[in-house]
């Protein structure tokens, strides 16, 4: 089968689920991303033959694709920050708003850093926690943009733990002297419990945080796929891992540190009342590239 021939009855298959560009940059990520062959391979080589072996792999991707199943799921990869994670059902995918977050929190663990880079080798590391981690995406990130920062980072789903702790930068790592997150396993709602794991100096969450209500609003594909457990909260009760995430704030974090969380839009002002209830100061809100409220930015 030619190439050319499979991303055209691929797309036409996908067309009842998606727009027809969205439906063909999708096959075209499968080919990329199961077999190897770069998006404009069917235009430069029109005859670019697939042998079985590789049309197989595709077949059965495209498959999958066809009841819904997300992309990245399909592929077993997510980009997010410039880098390639893996990701399996057992944890949300990745979403591009929450690099901004990331971004953030790069920005000021460097300035941390370089604070305290006066002191020389006997400067405290910087240290970060991140509640509810999932992939790793938001821990892994922030680890190997400040090389010598030191992150850990909590789930309470095993699945998804070892999910993160399976991120292979190793050859990043190697080059540049940075350090890998610490992986817990532990229930963010449970904000008392016993944690030695020390105080740190930015407390970065991206919990559940979308209403059962909302659910009609959402996609199949998220609905079917991805885990419930880390996308949904009670409709009574929209804001428990706030007030978690305040109380282990007012637990770990160092004075003038400082925590991101992202939030549901919908619930801004509500979930800013949370921490300034909680005695934080400049308890920002934050909107992301869309226009969105998306973060709330508080400090010790």
């Amino acid at each position: 089968m030619l190439l050319a021939d499979f991303l055209k009855e691929g797309t036409k298959a996908l067309e009842s689920l998606y727009p027809t560009a969205e439906a063909r940059n999708l096959v075209s990520l499968l080919c990329e991303d199961l077999i190897g062959i770069p998006h404009y391979t069917h235009i430069i080589e029109p005859q670019y033959a697939l042998n079985p072996k590789d049309e197989t792999v595709l077949q059965e991707g495209l498959e999958r694709l066809k009841k819904g199943e997300p992309i990245q799921y399909v592929t077993g990869r997510c980009e997010f920050m410039g880098r390639r994670f893996h990701v399996t059902s057992e944890v949300l995918i990745p979403r591009p708003e929450t690099e901004l977050l990331v971004r953030e929190a790069v920005k000021q663990a460097d300035r941390i850093r370089r604070m305290r880079s006066p002191y020389g080798k006997g400067a405290e590391p910087v240290r970060v926690l991140d509640l509810c981690t999932g992939s790793g995406c938001i821990a892994w990130s922030v680890a190997l943009e400040v090389p010598g920062v030191q992150v850990v980072a909590v789930d309470l789903s095993e699945g998804a733990l070892q999910v993160a702790k399976g991120q292979d930068f190793s050859a990043e790592i190697k080059s540049s002297g940075a350090l890998p997150p610490v992986f817990v396993r532990a229930d963010v709602l449970d904000a008392e419990q016993f944690f030695p794991h020390g105080s740190f100096d930015l407390i970065l969450s991206n919990p559940p945080y979308i209403r059962e209500q909302e659910k009609a609003l959402m996609r199949p594909n998220v609905l079917d796929y991805e885990p419930s457990m880390a996308l949904f909260v009670p409709d009574e009760d929209p804001l428990l891992f706030y007030r978690a995430i305040a109380t282990w704030s007012q637990r770990l974090l160092l004075a003038e540190g400082m925590g991101l969380t992202e939030i549901n839009e919908e619930l801004g002002a509500q979930t800013q009342a949370v921490f300034a209830a909680a005695g934080f100061r400049d308890v920002e809100l934050v909107k992301d590239f869309y226009d969105k409220t998306r973060f709330v930015f508080y400090k010790r």
